[in-house]
């Protein structure tokens, strides 16, 4: 799909040409963003350009987080704890100025964190404190962050459920998923500063944003398997990169150029999704819900005693839960399946404090309609196993670049097509093993779920932390009314797998 957009072009002209304009584009703009703000700027790579243009009305990029806190935390020690660590991430202390060629990272001086962060009340609703709080995540899921400060805030509800709760609301051009969750542990008590990071000399022209946001995730070996494949985009990078570099002939490097074409066939040709009530167009109003953790000893239990991985067995329970609402709803789905996009980290660990997005994405086929728990997580096992040495990440990985290149209906058709073929966004991350603190309150629970772009109307989250799995939905409430239903069929679904696997003639 990538080299198909870049095919007809001349990859030496097409470098040298992009080369120029981008070099000039980037100046003019750090010129204008300096004369007009009178502050030093940064270039946005193009991935994360990508996903700052991809707000809407019906979907905002907000990663969303959720922590339960045991006694209550003061809101001027939070703001102190924020100041003292969020703060010293550079990207927490600007804003975005937009331009024709995209966008830079400007400082704002003077930043007052009691700007970020905010105190809460919630309005009493009759299902408790815990459906306020998630009504309350859900509202704020849909509200813009402010394009005049820092694309992120803090909001602090003082006295919940005899503790406090914090609602993080995160721009994803900032950075992904795994980053933020890695930036967000630094506030905990014992949590570190990020290293100390060296800035650029010079701005970033065309070779450098290419080898920041594609070729340097990539391994050497994936690089010249798709150079082998004949793609002309990659050729250009790899020419970027090493010019005199030549190609070996290698088994390998043939058997994983056969890998990129077929995944990038697949990618291209993936039929459009099935048309369950969960798919269709969002109103634009969320709804948020979670459940009480499964105990993670118990889930690797059953992973062990049937030769599954943990990942299979939650996987398995959420294709469950899916399957059993939309029967509650009157729906037949036997025989039917859904479509997740499920994030893949392209990025060492230890380098996720240097935040921008480098993930890819990877389809997930879910079984839902398959009812009997052992012939589903055997299926989904199986179709885990099918997507082991894909390099269909990368390869989403390289659109999303692509896609920031592009003016934003380009960028903007792109997304459409990824929207068409997938009912949900799905991440499964984990935690920390033993129950973490701040300011002194025990962090109870740890909740997140990433943004669903285009019409894509169903995000579910698992999260490991403290011995238990967390098991998070949001929905557009046009497709999904009461999420809460969904969340509800995670614990009895396990409870049949568990079950069922006791039952299992084991002999001895």
């Amino acid at each position: 799909m990538v080299t198909r957009i870049v095919r007809q072009l001349d990859p030496q002209a097409a470098t040298a040409a992009a080369k120029r304009a981008t070099g000039r584009v980037v100046r003019d703009a750090s010129r204008v963003a300096s004369g007009v703000l009178g502050l030093a700027g940064e270039r946005m790579t193009k991935v994360d350009t990508a996903w700052l243009r991809m707000d809407s009305d019906v979907n905002q990029m907000m990663i969303i987080g959720v922590w339960t806190l045991r006694p209550r935390v003061s809101y001027e020690q939070l703001c102190k704890r924020v100041d003292e660590r969020l703060l010293k991430y550079p990207r927490f202390r600007q804003r975005v100025f937009e331009d024709a060629a995209g966008a830079n990272w400007v400082d704002v001086p003077g930043l007052d964190v009691h700007q970020m962060v905010v105190r809460e009340t919630l309005k009493s609703r009759k299902g408790g404190e815990q459906a306020a709080l998630q009504d309350r995540v859900g509202e704020l899921a849909m509200e813009p962050l402010d394009r005049k400060r820092p694309l992120w805030q803090i909001h602090l509800v003082e006295d919940y459920d005899g503790g406090s709760a914090l609602i993080f609301r995160i721009h994803h051009c900032i950075a992904d998923g795994i980053a933020l969750i890695s930036v967000t542990m630094s506030l905990v008590d014992g949590g570190n500063p990020p290293p100390e990071r060296k800035r650029r000399a010079a701005p970033q022209g065309a070779e450098d944003w290419i080898a920041e946001t594609l070729v340097k995730p990539l391994t050497d070996i994936t690089v010249k398997a798709l150079d082998a494949a004949g793609g002309g985009a990659v050729k250009s990078l790899q020419m970027l990169r090493d010019p005199q570099a030549g190609m070996s002939g290698s088994m390998e490097i043939a058997r994983l150029a056969y890998q990129v074409l077929s995944d990038g066939a697949a990618m291209a040709l993936m039929p459009d999704d099935s048309k369950t009530r969960l798919k269709g167009r969002p109103g634009g109003k969320k709804r948020v819900a979670w459940c009480e953790p499964l105990p993670l000893e118990e889930v690797k239990a059953v992973g062990k005693a049937l030769n599954c991985s943990v990942n299979d067995v939650l996987l398995s329970c959420v294709a469950g839960a899916i399957g059993e609402y939309l029967r509650a709803q009157g729906d037949d789905v036997k025989g039917q399946e859904i479509r997740a996009m499920v994030p893949v980290n392209l990025r060492p660990l230890d380098q996720a404090w240097k935040l921008g997005n480098r993930f890819g994405l990877v389809p997930l086929v879910l079984p839902i309609g398959i009812e009997n728990p052992i012939e589903r997580v055997y299926e989904v096992r199986r179709r885990m196993g099918q997507l082991k040495g894909s390099t269909q990440p990368i390869l989403a990985f390289g659109v999303l670049t692509l896609a920031g290149l592009l003016v934003k209906p380009a960028q903007d058709a792109i997304m459409a097509m990824f929207g068409n073929k997938t009912t949900a966004v799905m991440t499964n991350v984990p935690g920390p093993r033993e129950k973490l603190k701040l300011l002194g309150a025990t962090l109870e629970q740890s909740m997140f779920w990433v943004p669903q772009s285009g019409n894509i109307g169903l995000g579910v989250s698992i999260l490991s932390y403290g011995g238990g799995v967390q098991f998070g939905v949001i929905t557009d409430t046009a497709l999904c009314p009461q999420p809460q239903a969904i969340i509800d069929e995670f614990e009895p679904e396990f409870a049949k797998l568990s079950l069922v696997t006791l039952m299992l003639p084991w002999g001895d």
